[in-house]
C-alpha cells in the first residue's frame, strides 16, 4: 500500500470516528467477511440478502464482538459470519461469529449435533450428572396455574400467543377503540405485561435500579414495586426485555443482567433471588437477557447459555437446581423464551439458542434434538410455534423460517426438517398459528403461510414491521413505528377492521408485544402503559 493511500485511509478513519453514531438510526446488514484491512480500518462483506459485496469504514471506536466477546478488528477473518450496524458507510458495531460458512448460506442446512438416542435414556444423555432436590415428582405434569383465561405470562396462558377472550369488538371506530387508563412512571424497558387476579405486572428501569411493578387492573394505580437488580443500559434501548410470569401467589421476573427473582404477588416481598449468569458460568448477550421464564409444574425453566448449562430447571418454590442441560457446543442464550410441548408421551422444552433451536426432555434435561436451519448468526428472538407434532421457528437478518417434524420412541424425540422458507423472516415480533395457518411479519410484510407446506397464502405491507397477538378471530398488529391495526384471522385474504395511532409515543420503536386480556388492549411504550376498551358493550 502506498504511503499516500495509507494516509488517506487513516484520515478517513479519524474523520469517521468523530461522526456521531446514533444506534437507534443505524441500519444493519448480515453476511460473510470477504476481506479485512485492520490497519486501514475497513471491512468488506458479502451481503447475503443481495449477494453483493459491500465495503465499510471501521473507526477505532467501533464496538466489535467475536463469539460474544470484545475483540479488535485484527481478530476478524475472511469467511466468518458478520452483522454490521452502520450509518452511511461507517460501521458502529460488528457482531462476528468465528464459525465460517459458505458464501450466501444463511445457516448450515443440517441438524445440530445431538447425543445418539438410547432405548434407556436415564444415564448417558447428559454430560453432567443432574443435581436434584431431595423430593421431586417423576415427571412434569401439565402447567396448572397458567391455563386460565387471563394473561399470566409472555405470549399468554398457553404460550401460543392466543387470548381466550370472547365478545370483543369485531370492527373499530374510525379513531380506534375507546381509551382507558394510562400510567407513566413504570420505567424504561421493553417488557410487556402479565395479568392475573386483578393485577398487572411488568418491569422497568427506575433510576439505577431494575424494578418489578404491580398495578391495579381496574385503575392502573401502582400497588407495589420491588427492586430485582441493577438497571440495564444499552444503545438500542435501556431496561429489561423479559415479561414477568405469574404462578398462583408468586410472580417470577428475569432481568436483562440475568437477575431472577421470585416475589409475592400481593406484597412484592422477595421469596428468593439468584443471577443465572453468575450461577451457571454464562456471559450476557449483546442486547441483554430477554427471556421470560417458563413455569411448568414444579419447574422453572430458563436458558442461561453457560458452559455446562444451556438450559436449567429450578425448583420454583426455592430456586434450587433440579437439573442442568448441556447442549453440544454449549451455545449462548438467544433472545427467545421456551415453550413446553409433548410428543408421543415425551414432555420437553423447546427454545432458540444462539446456535439453533433445541428440544430437551422435561424429566431430566437430556438434550434430544436440535436444528439450525432457521437460525441466524446474530439474534434468534421469536419463540417457537408448536402444532400437529411440528415446530416452526423463524428469525430475521435475511434468514427466514423452517418447519421440523417431531417423532418420539423409547423416551426420545427426534426431528426431521420438512421445509425452509425465506417468506417469514420474523425478527422479534412473534408469530401465531391457527387452523393450519401461520401469521407473522416477514420483516415489514404481514404474511400468512400454510403451515404444512410453507406456501404463502397472502401478504400485506400496509401496517409494516411489528408484533402481533390473536384474540376472538382477530389479529392485533402493532407496527414498530406506526399504527395498531385490527386484522381478520382469514387464511384467504387480508381484511382490516380498523386502525389507530398510539398517542404520546416515546420516540423508541414499539417493540413491546401487545396484550389482549380482561376486555382490554394493553400497549407498553417504555415508561408508559396505555389501555383500550375492546370489549363489546
Amino acid at each position: 500500500m502506498s504511503h499516500l493511500k495509507r494516509v488517506v485511509l487513516t484520515l478517513l478513519a479519524v474523520l469517521a470516528s468523530a461522526l456521531p453514531l446514533v444506534a437507534s438510526a443505524a441500519e444493519t446488514v448480515s453476511g460473510s467477511v470477504v476481506s479485512v484491512d485492520a490497519q486501514g480500518g475497513r471491512i468488506v462483506i458479502k451481503d447475503k440478502s443481495k449477494m453483493t459485496n459491500r465495503s465499510f469504514q471501521v473507526p477505532k471506536n467501533t464496538q466489535i464482538s467475536l463469539d460474544g466477546k470484545t475483540a479488535l478488528l485484527n481478530r476478524v477473518e475472511a469467511g466468518q459470519s458478520v452483522t454490521v450496524f452502520f450509518t452511511g458507510n461507517v460501521a458502529s458495531r460488528l457482531i462476528v461469529r468465528a464459525e465460517k460458512k459458505d458464501e450466501g448460506s444463511a445457516v448450515p442446512a443440517k441438524p445440530m449435533p445431538m447425543p445418539t438416542p438410547k432405548s434407556e435414556p436415564k444415564v448417558a444423555s447428559i454430560p453432567k450428572t443432574p443435581v436434584r432436590p431431595a423430593t421431586t415428582t417423576k415427571s412434569a405434569p401439565a402447567a396448572t396455574a397458567n391455563t386460565g383465561t387471563s394473561w399470566s405470562q409472555f405470549r399468554g396462558p398457553l404460550r401460543d400467543n392466543i387470548s381466550r377472550e370472547t365478545g370483543l369488538l369485531k370492527q373499530w371506530p374510525e379513531d380506534g377503540p375507546q381509551s382507558g387508563w394510562s400510567v407513566s412512571g413504570i420505567g424504561e424497558g421493553y417488557s410487556s405485561v402479565s395479568i392475573s387476579d386483578g393485577k398487572v405486572f411488568t418491569m422497568g428501569n427506575i433510576g439505577d435500579d431494575e424494578m418489578v411493578i404491580a398495578l391495579d387492573l381496574a385503575s392502573g394505580d401502582k400497588l407495589w414495586s420491588t427492586r430485582s437488580g441493577r438497571a440495564y443500559r444499552e444503545g438500542q434501548g435501556n431496561g429489561p426485555r423479559g415479561t414477568p410470569t405469574v404462578d398462583a401467589d408468586r410472580v417470577y421476573a428475569l432481568g436483562a443482567n440475568g437477575d431472577l427473582v421470585c416475589l409475592d404477588t400481593a406484597t412484592g416481598n422477595r421469596r428468593w433471588h439468584l443471577n443465572i449468569l453468575s450461577e451457571f458460568a454464562a456471559n450476557n448477550i449483546v442486547w441483554g437477557i430477554s427471556e421470560s421464564v417458563l413455569i411448568d409444574g414444579e419447574r422453572l425453566i430458563c436458558t442461561p447459555g453457560g458452559r455446562d448449562a444451556t438450559m436449567v430447571a429450578l425448583n420454583k418454590m426455592t430456586g434450587k437446581l433440579m437439573w442442568r442441560s448441556q447442549v453440544p457446543s454449549s451455545p449462548q442464550a438467544a433472545y427467545s423464551s421456551a415453550i413446553a410441548i409433548e410428543v408421543g408421551g415425551v414432555r420437553q422444552y423447546v427454545n432458540f439458542t444462539h446456535g439453533g433451536v433445541v428440544g430437551v426432555r422435561a424429566s431430566d434435561g437430556a438434550p434430544m434434538w436440535g436444528q439450525r436451519e432457521s437460525s441466524n448468526g446474530t439474534a434468534n428472538c421469536s419463540s417457537a410455534i408448536f402444532e400437529n407434532n411440528s415446530i416452526f421457528t423463524a428469525s430475521g437478518y435475511g434468514t427466514g423460517g423452517a418447519l421440523f417434524r417431531l417423532t418420539s420412541r423409547g423416551g426420545q424425540t427426534v426431528s426431521e426438517m420438512a421445509y425452509s422458507t425465506r417468506e417469514m423472516k420474523n425478527h422479534h415480533g412473534g408469530m401465531v398459528a391457527l387452523d393450519g395457518y401461520l401469521y407473522g411479519c416477514d420483516e415489514a410484510v404481514l404474511t400468512c403461510l400454510e403451515l404444512r407446506t410453507g406456501k404463502v397464502a397472502w401478504q400485506n405491507r400496509s401496517v409494516g414491521k411489528g408484533s402481533l397477538t390473536m384474540a376472538d378471530g382477530r389479529l392485533y398488529v402493532r407496527s414498530e413505528q406506526g399504527p395498531i391495526a385490527l386484522v381478520e384471522v382469514n387464511s384467504q385474504q387480508y381484511i382490516e377492521h380498523g386502525r389507530f395511532q398510539q398517542p404520546q409515543r416515546s420516540g423508541r420503536p414499539s417493540w413491546s408485544h401487545p396484550v389482549v386480556a380482561e376486555g382490554k388492549l394493553f400497549l407498553r411504550d417504555m415508561d408508559r402503559l396505555l389501555t383500550y376498551q375492546v370489549q363489546e358493550k
